[in-house]
């Protein structure tokens, strides 16, 4: 027997499920974790709490089930040939995803979740390496062309791509610019171009 809100089903039913995920995003996206409730995203979400208790049953499954989805969708991986470009391009579109009430949404979930529900802890877990092990290969073949050292560590580049632009978001309270994008490209290129972040 399946658990709560584990099928995914057509019709009626997957259209509920589109619009409580959406709400649920969206109630991440203007209040903290836990000052939302199962009531706030079924008044979100134009339906009955009794509808998201029957489906989902807790409010950390819920989150997690709808970050689990948002997880799934993949960003386009580039591969010009160049890495500077390759970077670049990676960080504007880091950037532009945490420019929308989804990106921030989840974003936001995923570093207050994990402090209020081990479910969500674990959805996070795997959102951060599904990201990493999609983007990773745009290191990995710039290793191969010889435009970065051996030994070179893809985890810690796109880190360090990434890691100003949610600084910016989480820390600073500013959405993050294309040039705060460029800026973290080139200086995690020069960073990998130096060697810092290659293997003893």
């Amino acid at each position: 027997m399946s658990e709560p809100g584990s099928v995914r089903p057509g019709g009626r039913t997957a259209r509920t499920r589109a619009v409580v995920f959406g709400a649920t995003l969206a109630e991440l996206a203007s209040r903290s974790y836990d000052q939302i409730s199962v009531e706030t995203i079924a008044v979100r979400a134009g339906v009955h709490k009794t509808t998201i208790y029957r489906r989902w049953g807790t409010k950390a499954r819920l989150v997690a089930e709808a970050l689990q989805e948002a997880a799934e969708i993949r960003i386009e991986v580039p591969d010009t040939g160049d890495i500077g470009n390759d970077l670049r391009t990676l960080a504007r579109a880091v950037q532009a995803t945490l420019s929308t009430r989804e990106g921030v949404a989840t974003v936001r979930a995923l570093v207050a979740g994990v402090r209020h529900s081990p479910e969500v802890e674990q959805i996070a877990r795997r959102f951060w390496a599904a990201r990493l092990a999609q983007v990773g290969p745009i290191v990995e073949r710039a290793v191969e062309r010889e435009q970065l050292p051996r030994g070179t560590s893809a985890a810690e580049v796109i880190e360090y791509v990434a890691a100003p632009l949610y600084y910016r978001l989480l820390i600073a309270g500013e959405p993050p610019t294309e040039n705060a994008a460029d800026l973290a490209a080139a200086a995690a290129l020069a960073a990998a171009r130096a060697g810092v972040f290659t293997s003893a």
